[in-house]
């Protein structure tokens, strides 16, 4: 059965509405902007939306980390976060930053043939291009440019 939506059950999965709430913020500026420094922010946001999700939930309330005695006597009381989800995320973070990287070094690039980070000025320089090569080729051909 369903678990109704009362204060208590909100207030208890914060942080899940946190996550959710910053995601969708993410994917929106993906989505909705033009501006390509702007999309490498939203990924970004998302991203670590989805960072905070892993590390939340491998959080053990009461556990303590996973480092056994040197005498290998280990008490069956003990109860042991798992390092795995936090393991990674942290590689995770190291590929996040590398193809961030990446995204900001094709946007330098992007800007320095285009002249622009507006996806739809870049679009328009493409058309301009692609017509410029359409009516050349045409002209070549001894034909009617289109």
């Amino acid at each position: 059965m369903l678990e109704e939506f009362t204060w208590p059950f909100i207030v208890g999965h914060l942080n899940y509405w946190l996550f959710i709430v910053l995601m969708m913020t993410g994917l929106y500026i993906v989505v909705a902007k033009g501006n390509l420094v702007k999309k490498i922010v939203g990924l970004n946001i998302f991203q670590t939306s989805v960072f905070m999700l892993y590390i939340s939930m491998g959080k053990v309330t009461g556990g303590t980390a996973p480092i056994f005695p040197i005498d290998l006597n280990i008490d069956p009381d003990v109860v042991y976060s798992n390092p795995l989800p936090h393991v990674l995320i942290l590689t995770a973070i190291v590929v996040g930053i590398a193809t961030t990287s990446l995204g900001l070094a094709l946007i330098v690039r992007i800007r320095e043939e285009y002249d622009s980070i507006e996806e739809e000025r870049i679009l328009e320089i493409e058309q301009a291009i692609a017509n410029a090569e359409n009516q050349r080729h045409g002209q070549a051909m001894g034909g009617r440019a289109t």
